[in-house]
C-alpha cells in the first residue's frame, strides 16, 4: 500500500482547479483510452519564470525527473529524462537531493520511493496522474488469481513476472511469490530466468508485452498463451486451459499503445512509400508482427539517432515523444510521423502540466511538502526484492 501524504504538518493536496481532465473516447480502440484532443493553450510566460525561480531557490535540494512522455513545457525543467526505471535509478543516485519531483505517473513515483533512501521525499505534482494499465491489476484481483492457480494445482509451477508499469502492491506480490520485475528492454531475459525457475509464467499486467516477448523472442506459439480476465469467474479459464498454458497473461494493456491497429500500419505504408514502422512492444501482437522494428522507448530513440538522413519513420508510441523526436531530427532530414492518423496523448501522463509543476516547486520552496508518495515498509521490502532479482538478471 502507498500513502500520498507527508508526516509534516503543513500539507496540502492538489487544488481541484489544477486538475486536467481528459475528453472523448475512441470506440475503435481498447477500453480505457481517453483522448484530450489538443493540449491546453501554451502556458503563461509567468509560469515559466516562476518555475525557474522556485527551482533555483531549492537548488540541490530538488531533483526533477521527466518521463519521455511528458509535454515539452514540463520536460524543460527536468534534470534528467528517461523511462520509468532509469529515472527511479537516477533518483537513487542523487542521495543529496531531499526532494525528488517525479514528472510521470503514480507507479513511477512509487518505484522511485522504493529505490531512494528514507531521507528523500518523492513528490508527484498531480496525484491524479495514474496509469490505466497499472490500475488494471489490483492486489485483491491478483490474490484471487493466485487462489485460482492454486485450485488448479499449478501455483507451485508458476513464476510471476510483473512489468515495471505496475503498482507497488503488484511488485510486492511478485517478490513474495519468487518472481521478478521486467522492463520492455529486458522482458526476454526476465522470461528466460522465470522459465528456469518454473514451468509457467503469470505475466502482469500488460498482456501485449507478455505475448509479444513469448512469441516473438522466445519462439512460443499463440496457443501457449491464455488471457486471465479478472472480471470473470476463474479468470474466464478452465483448470485444463490453465494447466496447458505456458504463459498466463493478465488482461491489461496500455491505453495509448493499445490503440494502434494493423490498419494503422497498412495505411501509413500506403501514404508514405518506403516508411520504416517502429513500434513499442506494448502494441498488439498483429501490429508488432507487421512492424519493421520493435523496441522500448530507449530503443526507439537510439534507432532514430542512428537512422540515415532522408529516412522515413512511423512511430507507434506516445505522441509527446514522437513530436519531440520529429522536431529534434528535422534538421537531419528524417521524416518522423505518428503511426496513427488520430492524435492521442496519454491523458494521465499529461495531467502533469506546468501549473502543477509550478505549484509543487513553489510549495517546496516555501517549506510545504505536497503530494508525497510513500510506500509502506512491508510492501517496499517485497517490491525491492523483486526489483533486485531484475537487477541480478544475467
Amino acid at each position: 500500500m502507498t500513502t500520498a501524504q507527508p508526516q509534516e504538518l503543513d500539507v496540502q493536496p492538489t487544488p481541484l482547479a489544477l486538475l486536467l481532465l481528459g475528453r472523448e473516447a475512441d470506440p475503435r480502440s481498447e477500453r480505457g483510452v481517453e483522448c484530450p484532443g489538443d493540449l491546453p493553450s501554451p502556458s503563461d510566460p509567468d509560469l515559466v519564470a516562476r518555475a525557474r525561480a522556485a527551482k533555483e531557490k531549492l537548488g540541490d535540494k530538488v531533483f526533477v525527473l521527466g518521463h519521455h512522455y511528458q509535454r515539452d513545457e514540463v520536460i524543460q525543467f527536468a534534470d534528467v529524462t528517461g523511462d520509468s526505471f532509469k529515472l527511479a535509478r537516477d533518483a537513487a543516485a542523487r542521495p543529496e537531493a531531499e526532494y525528488i519531483v517525479f514528472c510521470g505517473v503514480h507507479f513511477m513515483a512509487e518505484s522511485a520511493d522504493i529505490l531512494t533512501s528514507d531521507d528523500q521525499k518523492v513528490v508527484l505534482p498531480d496525484l491524479a496522474a495514474g496509469c490505466s494499465m497499472a490500475d488494471m491489476a489490483t492486489a485483491e484481483q491478483v490474490a484471487e488469481c493466485w487462489d485460482v492457480l492454486t485450485e488448479a494445482g499449478i501455483a507451485e509451477q508458476v513464476v510471476p513476472v510483473s512489468y515495471m508499469n505496475s503498482s507497488a502492491d503488484i511488485k510486492a506480490f511478485t517478490g513474495k511469490h519468487g518472481g521478478t520485475i521486467c522492463t520492455s528492454s529486458n522482458a526476454e531475459r526476465a522470461l528466460n530466468w522465470a522459465f528456469e525457475q518454473g514451468e509457467k509464467v503469470l505475466f502482469l499486467p500488460d498482456q501485449h508485452l507478455g505475448r509479444n516477448t513469448a512469441v516473438r523472442d522466445l519462439g512460443m506459439s499463440l496457443e501457449d498463451c491464455v488471457v486471465y480476465n479478472p472480471h470473470r469467474p476463474n479468470g474466464g479459464l478452465t483448470a485444463q486451459e490453465l494447466r496447458a498454458a505456458k504463459m498466463i497473461l493478465w488482461r491489461g494493456h496500455c491505453s495509448v499503445h493499445g490503440r494502434f491497429s494493423l490498419d494503422s500500419v497498412n495505411d501509413v505504408r500506403e501514404r508514405i512509400p518506403g516508411v520504416n514502422v517502429l513500434v513499442h512492444p506494448e502494441c498488439k501482437h498483429e501490429v508488432v508482427a507487421a512492424a519493421d522494428y520493435v523496441g522500448s522507448t530507449e530503443y526507439i530513440i537510439k534507432a532514430l539517432e542512428a537512422a540515415p538522413a532522408g529516412s522515413k519513420w512511423a512511430i507507434g508510441t506516445e505522441l509527446n515523444l514522437v513530436r519531440r523526436l520529429a522536431n529534434r531530427f528535422a534538421a537531419e532530414d528524417k521524416e518522423i510521423v505518428f503511426l496513427d492518423k488520430t492524435v492521442c496523448f496519454c491523458s494521465t501522463m499529461n495531467r502533469i502540466d506546468l501549473p502543477h509543476l509550478v505549484w509543487a516547486l513553489e510549495s517546496l520552496a516555501e517549506g510545504t511538502l505536497v503530494n508525497r508518495i510513500e510506500v509502506d515498509q512491508e510492501t517496499e521490502a517485497f517490491a525491492k526484492l523483486a526489483l533486485e532479482r531484475m537487477l541480478a538478471l544475467p
